[in-house]
């Protein structure tokens, strides 16, 4: 992917990411007029409710993992509030373990190896993501790994000839973005074990 491909991708990205966050936004708020209202209470609005949080929680995590990354920074309580958003109703959780702000750019990268796991942690698992120095270690473990060669191979050989699904663009996404940025994806998997660093 060449590096006007992935701006235009990251652009992209971003302006899908801007256009749904207001409207789902609009419907929370007005979820939360009718709630106030002493109207609508029920399972119906809770689903409605759960639902539109969760799609606000993937919105924002997908902002940062497939938009624009400019220079900006984020700060810990930021990135924290959306993995805890967006994996609250699910079976992996995700340990944040740095506590000063980063790079939006490398939180971009952190983001991709992340979808990257849940891609060969389908069943669950706990995840931490750390810093050592400048190197940055994200580490899935799970009582049961699916693992692609095919795709993970990617990861280091940016193989273009490969045909990726949608659900699998992050694996093409990382090693470009991380070379975007002058650094190299390293991973490795055992049995119950899967390591992305950068």
């Amino acid at each position: 992917m060449s590096r006007s491909d992935l701006e235009f991708a990251t652009l992209i990205g971003s302006r899908i990411c801007h256009d749904l966050i207001s409207p789902i936004g609009a419907i929370n708020n007005g979820l939360e007029l009718v709630s106030m209202s002493g109207g609508g209470s029920g399972p119906e609005m809770e689903l409605i409710g759960d639902s539109v949080g969760s799609a606000s929680a993937r919105i924002r995590f997908f902002r940062i993992a497939f938009g624009a990354a400019g220079d900006q920074s984020l700060g810990s309580a930021e990135v924290t509030s959306i993995l805890r958003d967006l994996y609250r109703e699910s079976r992996s959780s995700v340990a944040w373990n740095i506590p000063d702000a980063q790079p939006r750019s490398d939180v971009r990268l952190a983001f991709l190896a992340l979808l990257c796991l849940e891609t060969g942690m389908p069943y669950g698992g706990a995840v931490v993501v750390e810093r050592d120095g400048a190197k940055w270690v994200i580490r899935g473990t799970a009582h049961k790994l699916i693992i692609d060669p095919d795709l993970w191979a990617l990861l280091a050989t940016q193989d273009q000839k490969l045909k990726l699904k949608p659900a699998h663009v992050q694996f093409g996404l990382l090693p470009a973005s991380a070379s975007d940025d002058g650094r190299q994806i390293t991973s490795k998997a055992t049995e119950t074990e899967i390591m992305i660093s950068f």
